[in-house]
């Protein structure tokens, strides 16, 4: 099975910058899909953005359009989300997960990592 480790998180001040970091051991996770979600406390789990990893594109809730990006290291398998302007509302715990095919719904992806915590206060 494929261990995925999130790391980055932290508390920081809205209109700064934080880089989560997803690093994967295990089954190569080339032709995964590879997304990033986040939960806040009461709500319910929500797509972030994804990235594949062969065919070079990348995915971005509305929310987070035009502030976080995703990238890859294929050789280090491992993907980022840069995040920028961050808001409160960005606060959330924050997962990566691959699976087989693109989908914006958590319940379509099959591997999960445990979690980092990004914590923005005003």
């Amino acid at each position: 099975q494929v261990h995925m480790v999130e790391s980055g998180g932290g508390l920081v001040q809205a209109g700064d910058s934080l880089r989560l970091s997803c690093a994967t051991s295990g089954r190569s996770f080339t032709n995964y899909f590879m997304g990033w979600f986040r939960q806040a406390p009461r709500k319910e789990r929500e797509f972030v953005g994804g990235i594949t990893w062969t065919g070079g594109s990348t995915y971005y809730a509305d929310s987070v359009k035009g502030r976080f990006t995703i990238s890859r290291d294929n050789a280090k398998n491992t993907v980022d989300l840069e995040m920028n302007s961050l808001k409160t509302e960005d606060t959330a715990v924050y997962y990566c997960a691959a699976g087989v095919v693109f989908s914006t719904r958590s319940r379509d992806y099959v591997y999960w990592g445990q979690g980092t915590q990004v914590t923005v206060s005003s």
